[in-house]
């Protein structure tokens, strides 16, 4: 597994474990890196950073495009992988937009719903389409 992938699931995970126990998901991925016993990638520390800087404006377009679902529907994983990707397509340059919608769907492949990859791969490439009005909006 490529070191991104490592490091998206592990950012899945802190964000995952942060919102069922109602924590600051920045907060304890500081705690979970600091306590040094299970290693925290930069770049998930950046993850969960970067989602929760944007959370607002992502949680905003993920109800408004995904059709039929409202957000605290969703399974918890497919909410966060969602998260994880948007932050990804719209404020991580340096991330091919195929690869992150490429990523999330993998990791709703083996860690979600079987309906899950679809449907994170149909939001996700809907918000890519989108991207030039979302960007700036």
């Amino acid at each position: 597994m490529a070191a991104r992938t490592k490091a998206r699931k592990r950012a899945l995970d802190l964000l995952f474990e942060a919102e069922q126990r109602r924590l600051d998901p920045v907060t304890l991925a500081a705690d979970r890196l600091a306590s040094g016993h299970v290693p925290v990638p930069q770049y998930s520390l950046d993850l969960v950073e970067g989602v929760q800087a944007h959370r607002e404006r992502i949680d905003e377009l993920l109800t408004t495009y995904s059709q039929g679902w409202e957000l605290d529907r969703m399974p918890a994983v497919d909410r966060n992988l969602l998260r994880i990707g948007v932050f990804e397509l719209l404020w991580c340059d340096d991330v091919p937009d195929a690869v992150a919608v490429s990523e999330a769907v993998g990791l709703a492949s083996e860690l979600s719903t079987d309906e899950s990859p679809a449907f994170v791969n149909g939001l996700l490439s809907r918000l890519m389409d989108l991207k030039p009005g979302l960007v700036d909006s």
